[in-house]
């Protein structure tokens, strides 16, 4: 973890939890995260549309990709070939209860990149049920762009579980701890995608 942000949630979700693998939804309190609000989102385990959907999503992040995010599929937002590994380490982290960081590059069809931390962290109902994760996105470095420009599709970089308590490893599953992500199409595939979609204005996957 490098960016601000991300350290700041992190620590929050970590002081929350004590001892618990992770804190109750209900003791998150949005009075006392202050500026981290707009980068941070809720996601949920939707069964009806089959998928880890956005619940809630700061006025950051729908800015980032120009819409109200609420409802949408969370792996939705990346390439095609990554959107199957995306969904599948959602639900690993709501069910291995371990707090998950994302490093993706984000594309516009304007052409321009930028590079982001992403972090989700597993949330308990009060009946022990673990469908909920809280997250934020942050970018790596400043771009005047942002939330102007927005984002059309993520691509996975890598990922990582932070087991950061003695002795929790995923319930003994090969669940992976890192894994590096396979671009799902080169540079110059994006590139075409990307123009193609300017003409078509279909978005690009």
């Amino acid at each position: 973890m490098r960016h601000q942000t991300i350290i700041d949630i992190h620590d929050y979700w970590n002081r929350l939890r004590g001892a618990s693998d992770a804190p109750l939804k209900s003791q998150i309190e949005p009075s006392s995260l202050g500026h981290l609000l707009p980068s941070l989102f809720i996601l949920e385990k939707n069964d009806e549309l089959g998928a880890v959907t956005f619940r809630l999503a700061g006025t950051r992040i729908c800015d980032l990709f120009g819409r109200d995010l609420r409802d949408e599929s969370f792996a939705e937002l990346f390439a095609d070939g990554h959107a199957d590994d995306i969904e599948a380490t959602l639900l690993g982290a709501m069910h291995h209860v371990i707090p998950t960081l994302l490093n993706a590059t984000g594309y516009s069809t304007a052409g321009h990149q930028a590079t982001f931390e992403i972090i989700v962290m597993p949330l308990r109902c009060e009946n022990g049920c673990r469908a909920r994760l809280l997250g934020a996105i942050a970018p790596s470095a400043a771009a005047s762009w942002l939330e102007i420009v927005p984002l059309d599709f993520l691509a996975l970089d890598r990922s990582r579980l932070l087991r950061d308590k003695p002795g929790q490893n995923g319930g003994g599953s090969n669940w992976p701890y890192t894994a590096v992500a396979e671009p799902p199409h080169g540079f110059s595939v994006v590139l075409g995608r990307m123009m193609s979609s300017l003409f078509s204005g279909v978005a690009p996957r």
